[in-house]
Formats: C-alpha cells, structure tokens, sequence
C-alpha cells in the first residue's frame, strides 16, 4: 500500500492518554449544532439513506484522485479494522461530502489523505468528517501515529479546506507546513472544527496561508493534547475569527520550529491564555483587533457532525 510519508515534529508536545468520546462539554456543543441545523433546514440531523452515497470498506487500499476530478458522497468504513488512503497529487481537484465511519484502529501510522496541487491550481477539501479518531498507531504512545491530512512539499498551488470535521486523530490534523520548504503552495483553512488531536490541529507554514472562522478545542482531562495552531517558515500565517479553547493544555499558537522564526498575525480572536502563546528561533505572534482570551469553541454551521450526514451532503 502507498504510504503518505511525513515527518512529524513533536518537540515537547505532552500526551495523557486518549479519549475516543467527545468531551461532555463538545458533545454538548455538538448536539446544539446538529439541533439548529435540523432546525434550520429541516430535520437534517437523520442520517440520509445509503444510496445517498457510496459506502467503502477500509481494505487497505489507496484511492487516487486525479487532476479535474471531483470525488464525493462517500461513506468510508473504518470497522474492519483495516486502513484507507486518498491521494490527490495533481490539479483542480475537488474531495467533497466524505464521511469516515468508526476508529481508525490500523496502527499504520500514515495520512489518511495525502495532497498537494502540483500545478499551481485550487484545489477544494469541503464536508468532511474524521471525528471518529485514530489509535496511537506504530506502538508509540507519544504520538506518530495517523494523520488526518498531509499536504506534501511540493504543493505549489492553494487549497481551500471548508467545513472540516477532525477529532481524536494521534498525529496532526492539517499538517500543511511543509510547503513552506519547497514547492510554497497556500492553504486556506475556514469554518472547520479540530479537537483532541496530537502534536497539532492547524500546522501551517507560507505566506498567504491562514485559518478563519474556526475553532480548535482540546480536553482538559485524558485525551490527546497537541498544539492549537502552529506557524512554521517562512510564513507569515494569519489567524483570523478562530476560537483556540486549550483547556491549559501545550500551547495556543506556536510560531517557529528546526531553528527557523516565523511570524503569525492574529485578528478577531480568542486563546487560552492560560495554554499562552509560544515564540522559538525568533518568531513572532502579532495580536491585532479584537484578540482576547476567553474563547468557546464551537462546530461551525455547515460542518458534518457524523460520518452519514457528511457522505450524503446533508448541511451543505
């Protein structure tokens, strides 16, 4: 099978445990907003019938997507225990509407999508749910194990992410940093949802890359507890309308990392003070209008909330 290789970067990024469940207070969270998008548009909280969308049994297998194409209205299968791979290193690609159902318990520690766009293009990642986690993977405790997604170096391009869903995964969420060593590509992260992932939720790392309109939320008690957001070089990486809610937990923003300084500038925000900021290799965070320090992270409206209401399109 095809590996998404990656090089996570730990650097003193503390783990209790894990929690597969949604903390009382996100499930609360989550229950609110599966109400009011019921409410809004009509009972969308039920799980749409199956010929909806196509259901894929995790076999160990890897899907590739190419150039132009849009792959959707996918229910991904994770129960058997097995693992699945989507690649999308090419153009003008869409992966919409996908919904990964159970643990991802393989252990293989790779990325469950490995992307990038080659061609200088815009490629869209929207109505996604991975809020179903990851095991540790590879037998280590501390993290490696199972990135949600994984932008490759050579992403010369951009990427719009909108109305993600990842929790509980060992690895990062979006780790999208390592354009910033190669091809430079953007990333633009909105109106998505991250939780009790390791290592970090939103990792980023070029200029005109930025997070809006979303929150990262991590547990106060067992589960895994990786940075907030965290800016690599050369950025600068922009915060805009986020609510980074850490619990004390590592480190709201983190701006630098190998020895290289960075920059992140952050409007209309809040993050844990408590959890702070961090600063390394002679980086900055830049705090502009509106940032405070008492956030309350939320699912953004528009984002799937269960694997069935992802596949089908429900909320979109």
């Amino acid at each position: 099978m095809a590996q998404n290789p990656r090089t996570s970067e730990t650097e003193s990024a503390p783990t209790t445990g894990r929690n597969s469940e949604l903390t009382r207070r996100n499930y609360v969270r989550s229950l609110a907003a599966v109400a009011t998008a019921a409410t809004a548009i009509g009972g969308v909280g039920t799980a749409a019938a199956e010929d909806d969308y196509e259901v894929i049994e995790a076999q160990g297998q890897t899907i590739t997507i190419d150039a132009g194409e849009t792959w959707e209205n996918k229910l991904i299968d994770m129960t058997t225990g097995q693992d699945l791979v989507i690649t999308a290193h090419s153009s003008d690609w869409t992966i919409r509407n996908v919904g990964f159902k159970g643990e991802n318990t393989s252990g293989t520690g790779t990325a469950t999508f490995g992307i990038s766009d080659t061609s200088g293009g815009t490629c869209t990642v929207e109505n996604v749910y991975l809020g179903d986690g990851s095991s540790t993977g590879n037998g280590n405790p501390n993290g490696h194990g199972q990135t949600a997604f994984w932008v490759a170096p050579d992403h010369n391009g951009h990427i719009d992410f909108e109305n993600v869903n990842i929790q509980n995964f060992a690895d990062n969420a979006i780790y999208g940093s390592a354009p910033g060593n190669k091809g430079g590509g953007t990333i633009h992260i909105d109106s998505s949802f991250a939780a009790n992932c390791y290592v970090s939720h939103f990792r980023l790392g070029t200029e005109g890359s930025k997070v809006t309109n979303s929150s990262v939320y991590v547990d106060s008690s067992e589960g895994y507890v990786g940075r907030g957001i965290w800016a690599w070089a050369p950025g600068t990486v922009e915060v805009e309308g986020c609510q980074i809610e850490m619990n004390g937990q590592n480190n709201a923003i983190v701006a630098g990392a190998n020895g290289n300084p960075t920059e992140v500038a952050v409007t209309e925000s809040d993050y844990d003070d408590q959890a702070g900021i961090s600063e390394a290799a002679g980086s900055s965070v830049q705090l502009g209008d509106d940032v405070g320090t008492d956030p309350e992270a939320y699912i953004p409206d528009g984002v799937p909330t269960s694997p069935e209401e992802a596949a089908s399109g429900a909320g979109n």
